[in-house]
């Protein structure tokens, strides 16, 4: 299942491309899905790694989803799915609001996620300096608030044991990145 969740992502952001990058777009679920085996959660996360842009960023729907890998996965990828109709601000508060009430894995997904884009932003950010925030649709100081928020309740509900080591490395970037 892992091996049809890459390959299905691979299909769907075909032809994309990261932001302030000739990169093409799949190395970042690619990414994702790997910090969250190497942490080892089991294979319906990890699938949920590879897919969690593909509703939001391609023309695959939820239902394309569950027809291909089950409820389960899909419940994740919805969870983690923005609504584009929304502005930045309500869709990073829904995000913030998910996270604080989570799941360990659904916090899981979605901090590796966030850890994946922070490293690409500080590589961003050593290479073409403040200009990078011009692909953005909000500024440093709008995804410093989001960011620090993020960190700031991605523990909330779990037991300290339960934490994945990622967590503390998100934490590390989000006050390198913006401090």
């Amino acid at each position: 299942m892992i091996e049809k969740a890459k390959a299905f992502a691979a299909k769907a952001h075909q032809g994309q491309k990261r932001k302030n990058s000739s990169e093409d777009y799949v190395v970042h679920p690619i990414r994702v899905a790997d910090l969250l085996k190497q942490a080892g959660f089991r294979e319906v996360l990890i699938c949920a790694g590879y897919l969690h842009d593909v509703v939001e960023d391609t023309s695959y729907t939820l239902k394309d989803i569950e027809r291909e890998f089950g409820r389960d996965i899909r419940d994740l990828v919805a969870a983690h799915t923005e609504d584009k109709s929304k502005s930045w601000q309500e869709r990073k508060q829904h995000t913030i609001n998910t996270v604080r009430e989570a799941s360990l894995e659904l916090k899981a997904l979605i901090i590796a996620d966030k850890l994946d884009n922070l490293r690409s932003l500080q590589q961003d950010i050593e290479t073409y300096g403040n200009e990078v925030w011009k692909n953005f649709n909000a500024g440093p100081d709008a995804q410093r608030w989001y960011n620090q928020s993020i960190a700031a309740v991605m523990t909330n509900g779990l037991n300290p044991e339960e934490v994945p080591d990622y967590f503390c490395e998100y934490k590390h970037f989000v006050e390198q990145t913006f401090d």
